[in-house]
């Protein structure tokens, strides 16, 4: 199992993982909110501050990897034609692909609003959060 930890309490993050629940149908991925307990645990592993909501973060057996990487590191999981997108935007360079990720995460909240509650499971997909 791969844990993607992410911003609980953003609704394009939870959109995000609505998204990814609903097209990993092989559970490769397992979920954490940034502010549980299990995330921050998480983070902590991943050499991140447990207080750092700047990035998704997907956290692999020996590495971990945040930003746009995170996000194509995840699409590979995800069913086809997620996998062949990944592969197109992977050669780009890093700097480029984290300068757009920083403007969507800075602007997160602005344009899609946050919970008052931080998302900590789902019961449709139940097995799927890490608590």
């Amino acid at each position: 199992d791969r844990p993607v930890v992410f911003d609980g309490i953003c609704n394009m993050c939870n959109g995000g993982v609505n998204f990814v629940l609903d097209w990993d149908t092989s559970g490769k991925l397992r979920m954490a909110a940034l502010q549980s307990e299990a995330g921050k645990s998480l983070l902590l592993r991943s050499g991140r501050r447990t207080d750092d909501v700047s990035s998704i973060v997907l956290v692999e057996k020996d590495k971990f990897a945040i930003k746009s990487e995170a996000v194509l590191r995840i699409a590979e999981f995800l069913d086809v034609p997620f996998p062949l997108l990944a592969q197109f935007f992977l050669p780009l360079p890093l700097f480029i692909r984290d300068t757009v990720y920083d403007q969507i995460a800075a602007n997160r909240y602005f344009f899609f609003g946050k919970s008052s509650e931080c998302r900590l499971r789902d019961d449709t997909f139940q097995d799927r959060f890490i608590e």
